[in-house]
């Protein structure tokens, strides 16, 4: 119960810290201890915007990239990718979910979900995304998934210019943080999935919505198949 009202107020405010995050549940009636409330938010891998030192620590001795978009004008599809990873609640449990979006469109490339942590639903849906093109710069944050030389030597095996957030900073994959919410606000909250087969289900219906059928304000109410599929002039 604590880890879905969480999930719904990191949602909804997530530059909450831990101090904060506890003083909410408090005004919800529950009295938590903070060591508590912080054991969960790691479990759950949610983080205040501003400071996320656990999901983002590398591996040790894994090299870290500089951010190589900021500045950049974003102006043609598969010019930046990039892809996180989010806490999608059940029934009695929870499991994670990542994806691969393009930038200039919102285009949804891939998606996979894992009961666990392991770096490995990460370059399936890697792998899945580059079946269909090759961006030409990759952002992520700094998590272990990462770094790991298991995703990263798949994009220098491609020649993919490899780009990492500032520590801390969730903001500079600010698309992909953007996708969670809609995912979260439009399909999670609405449906609340008994299982892992149903959140299977759920999300591929979502995301195939969400690429082909959900006009975005940003992309002049198109949609992101349609930007991203648009020939360039």
């Amino acid at each position: 119960m604590l880890m879905r009202l969480l999930d719904e107020q990191y949602t909804r405010t997530p530059f909450y810290g831990i101090r904060r995050m506890t003083a909410w549940l408090e005004t919800q009636g529950h009295q938590v201890n903070h060591k508590r409330v912080a054991r969960l938010l790691r479990l759950m891998g949610l983080e205040a915007i501003y400071q996320k030192p656990h999901l983002s620590q590398p591996g040790a001795g894994q090299q870290i990239y500089p951010y190589l978009l900021r500045g950049l004008k974003i102006e043609r599809s598969n010019q930046v990718w990039s892809t996180d990873i989010t806490y999608i609640r059940l029934h009695g449990g929870f499991v994670y979910l990542t994806a691969v979006i393009d930038w200039y469109s919102r285009y949804v490339l891939s998606w996979e979900i894992s009961t666990t942590l392991e770096t490995d639903f990460c370059t399936s849906a890697l792998t899945q995304a580059l079946e269909q093109a090759t961006p030409e710069i990759f952002n992520t944050d700094q998590g272990v998934q990462f770094t790991s030389n298991a995703f990263t030597g798949i994009l220098k095996e491609r020649k993919i210019a490899i780009s990492m957030d500032g520590r801390g900073r969730a903001l500079d994959n600010i698309f992909v943080e953007r996708l969670w919410r809609s995912v979260k606000y439009e399909e999670v909250y609405l449906y609340d999935y008994e299982g892992v087969s149903q959140a299977i289900t759920g999300l591929d219906k979502y995301f195939n919505f969400y690429n082909r059928e959900r006009l975005h304000q940003s992309l002049k109410y198109q949609t992101p198949a349609a930007v991203y599929n648009r020939q360039p002039d």
